[in-house]
């Protein structure tokens, strides 16, 4: 067998794509008959010397000669005008890292085959990767005029953003980007979409005001577009008012079961569970089908430890991914189509579905069906997952040292499962309440992994749990350092501090810090109402406190709340919340010491 130098087989995919006698055509040639009025085979355009040009380049390329190879390809591409030689030479000058060659290559591709889409792209990529940002303009400029059609055009405006992620400074790139777009901002068909696309750009360079300037025009313009709404939705975590657009849109005909998923989902990384429900509700509602709406609404359900219902959503997922053949219809799925042959394109979400079905199944305390719910995870890499779930079962039942074995038993494939184990021990220690073995192995954790955010933090829980504040507070501290929009941190150090009624100024500026990165967070809007309750102001901590358990009726928040209302002489609606919060989970300790500490009368 001969086999062809790897710095020549692109030669030889060449000459193939050139040669009028492939497999097939030969084939075709031998069966034909002498007197077959077909018309003859299209001559090659290899002629003797391009291909020994060609042949010369790559076997310069092949020796280390880079440059002789570059000029030897880009002058046969000259030549011929063939945008496969063309696209070589650009790719020997990217791999011996001569940008400015690279650039001479595509600019040569533009100017001798001008129609070329290509050449315009692998120009503005290369001029990116060389950071020449001042350049850009105008073969953007060109590249946008070139296309086909509008629908076209509008495609490629929307992808600007993605194109110019890498971008250090996004900025500048707005502006850039705002000057080509200027003539399309008056454009009919493509006005909205112009606007949209500058609104993700001026978000991106951290101007969410400007942002939401332009997505209210592009809704003016084109009120039931997709394209605004999910600009909006985005905005929604640094603008308030772009959840009034979001709703807006779903007042109007036909809106996109799709975009509902969205709008749950987006409210539900607010922790605003009962109002992402009612938004699943109505998606699944208006698309049965839609399998990643089913999914959310379990989880949420079972975030909120309504069992039953969470296994209803996450049966319905199941149910309607069982086809191999399913493709997922969420755009940011991603199990959807592009998974691998041979894999279910559901397969990652699906063995989430089945873990979640076995801890629903555990809250209504059906062993038998949360352990047939897990034999069907056969993916290695949840072994842990799928072993913490029976431990948290076996911890219950008071058997955590057997617990403990069954963690330590799963092989470890690499450094992450080792880092699953250490978290997944320490849950085991969380839930037999053994802290202080639960800070040994939280520190053991982050002292092998000592820039893990999550580590650091678990480490300054527990520390919490042992009473070592200081040390905890030193943590969260390393954690706000690594991490400065780590809204955990923020507002577990300053509910830390009000809970102990410790620095109570500086712990509501910590919250109100986290609140900054997590607007309408029902936990962090607890704290800060308990933090205000700690000052004093009682009207203004009941008026958060009942905004946090509206938007999320946690156990936690009703124990502060019915505090609260308790010590504020409204006893019947405190013993409603406390009995409300107890119904959920009795066995919470922040209600416990409440009811305990007010003698309350339930």
């Amino acid at each position: 067998m001969h086999i062809v130098p790897r710095g020549l087989a692109w030669l030889v995919v060449f000459l193939a794509s050139l040669s009028p006698m492939g497999a097939d055509a030969q084939k075709a040639s031998n069966a034909a008959a002498p007197e077959a009025s077909e018309p003859p085979p299209k001559n090659s355009s290899l002629d003797a010397p391009l291909f020994y040009q060609l042949l010369i380049g790559e076997m310069q390329w092949r020796v280390g000669e880079a440059g002789v190879a570059y000029g030897v390809i880009l002058d046969a591409a000259r030549r011929t005008k063939d945008e496969a030689l063309f696209r070589r030479a650009v790719d020997i000058a990217l791999q011996a890292r001569a940008g400015d060659e690279a650039l001479a290559a595509a600019k040569a591709w533009r100017t001798l085959v001008p129609q070329s889409a290509e050449a315009l792209r692998t120009q503005l990529q290369i001029l990116l990767a060389l950071n020449r940002l001042s350049d850009v303009q105008e073969p953007l400029t060109a590249l946008l005029s070139m296309a086909p059609t509008e629908a076209d055009r509008a495609v490629l405006i929307q992808s600007l953003p993605r194109f110019f992620e890498r971008v250090a400074d996004a900025a500048a790139v707005t502006k850039t980007v705002e000057r080509v777009l200027q003539p399309y901002l008056s454009s009919a068909s493509l006005q909205a979409m112009a606007r949209v696309t500058l609104g993700r750009l001026w978000l991106s360079a951290g101007q969410a005001d400007r942002a939401m300037t332009l997505v209210t025009e592009a809704l003016k313009q084109a009120p039931q577009a997709s394209a605004p709404i999910q600009l909006a939705l985005e905005l929604m975590p640094r603008q308030p008012a772009a959840e009034s657009l979001v709703r807006g849109y779903f007042k109007g005909p036909n809106p996109d079961p799709n975009l509902r998923l969205a709008f749950g989902r987006a409210l539900a990384q607010s922790q605003r569970h009962a109002e992402a429900i009612d938004q699943l509700e109505l998606a699944t509602r208006d698309r049965p089908d839609l399998a990643p709406a089913w999914l959310t609404l379990g989880a949420l359900h079972l975030d909120l430890r309504q069992g039953t219902q969470a296994e209803q959503a996450l049966l319905r997922y199941i149910q309607l991914t069982q086809s191999a053949a399913t493709v997922a219809e969420d755009p940011n799925d991603d199990d959807g189509s592009t998974a691998p042959a041979g894999r279910h394109p559901h397969q990652q979400a699906r063995t989430q579905a089945w873990l979640m079905l076995a801890q629903a199944a555990d809250l209504r305390n059906d062993r038998a069906a949360a352990e047939s719910y897990l034999a069907k995870v056969d993916n290695p890499a949840q072994a842990v997952q799928v072993q913490a779930r029976r431990a948290s079962w076996l911890v219950r039942q008071g058997r955590t040292n057997e617990a403990l074995a069954l963690i330590r038993r799963v092989p470890e494939r690499g450094a992450e499962d080792a880092r699953l184990k250490l978290l997944a021990e320490g849950q085991v220690f969380r839930e037999a309440k053994r802290w202080q073995e639960a800070y040994e192995v939280a520190r053991t954790a982050a002292q092998r992994w000592p820039n893990d955010v999550e580590l650091i933090y678990e480490q300054a829980m527990m520390a919490e749990k042992i009473q070592r504040l200081p040390e905890m507070e030193q943590l969260l501290r390393r954690v706000i350092e690594l991490q400065p929009d780590h809204q955990h941190a923020y507002n577990a150090l300053g509910y830390s501090l009000a809970d102990r009624g410790l620095r109570l100024n500086e712990a509501r500026d910590l919250i109100r810090k986290a609140l900054e990165f997590a607007p309408g967070d029902p936990f962090i809007t607890d704290s800060l109402g308990w933090v205000e309750y700690r000052l004093g102001n009682v009207p203004e901590a009941l008026k958060l406190l009942r905004q946090a358990y509206a938007a999320r009726p946690d156990t936690e928040i009703a124990a502060h709340l019915g505090e609260v209302l308790w010590v504020n002489g409204q006893r019947e609606e405190a013993r409603r919340v406390f009995k409300e919060g107890r119904a959920r989970d009795a066995s919470n300790e922040v209600l416990r010491e409440a009811l305990a500490r007010l003698k309350a009368d339930l």
